[in-house]
C-alpha cells in the first residue's frame, strides 16, 4: 500500500481553456473625428469659391450683412459698362423681366441681391430695381462694400 503525492492546482493533464475574445461594442471615434476633419477643410476651401464671378467695384457704406437664406442668393449685377447680368450669365435689357419671371416662378423666396458698379448712375440702378419687382422679386437687397463713409456725427 503506498501512498501517492498529489500536486496541488495542477490538476493533473487538463489544460487551461482559452476564452474566445467578445466582440468590442464601443465606438471607435478616431477614424470619424478623422472624417471630420477633412471635410471642415474641404468646405473651408470650398466656400470662398462660391461667390459670384463678375467683378465689380461696389460702393462702401456703413450697412452690416444681411441674413443668409437657405436657398442660394440670386444676384443681378450691374457692371462699369452698363451690362445687366444674373449670376454670372449676360441679359439683354429687353429680356431681362421674363428671364426674371421665369426664375421667380422657380424659387421660394423673393429675395434677390442687386449688385452695380459705383460708376453707374441712379437712373440705371432704379430702372434695373424696377425690373426686379416686375419679374416678382420684391425683397431686393443692395450689395454694398463695408468700411464707407457714414452720415453719423463723429466724435470730437
Amino acid at each position: 500500500m503506498g501512498a501517492g503525492v498529489m500536486k496541488s492546482g495542477g490538476g493533473g493533464g487538463r489544460r487551461k481553456r482559452v476564452r474566445r475574445s467578445q466582440a468590442i461594442s464601443e465606438i471607435n471615434i478616431t477614424p470619424f473625428v478623422d472624417v471630420m476633419l477633412v471635410l471642415l477643410i474641404v468646405f473651408m476651401v470650398a466656400a470662398p469659391l462660391m461667390t459670384v464671378g463678375v467683378p465689380v467695384e461696389l460702393p462702401k457704406t456703413e450697412a452690416s450683412a444681411l441674413p443668409i437664406d437657405q436657398e442660394e442668393p440670386l444676384s443681378v449685377t450691374i457692371t462699369a459698362d452698363g451690362l445687366v447680368m444674373i449670376q454670372t450669365t449676360e441679359v439683354p435689357p429687353a429680356e431681362l423681366v421674363t428671364r426674371l419671371q421665369a426664375i421667380a416662378g422657380e424659387r421660394a423666396s423673393d429675395r434677390i441681391y442687386l449688385r452695380a458698379d459705383g460708376a453707374n448712375s441712379w437712373d440705371m440702378v432704379a430702372q434695373v430695381m424696377g425690373a426686379l419687382n416686375a419679374g416678382g422679386f420684391s425683397n431686393i437687397g443692395l450689395v454694398t462694400d463695408t468700411g464707407g463713409s457714414t452720415f453719423a456725427p463723429q466724435p470730437q
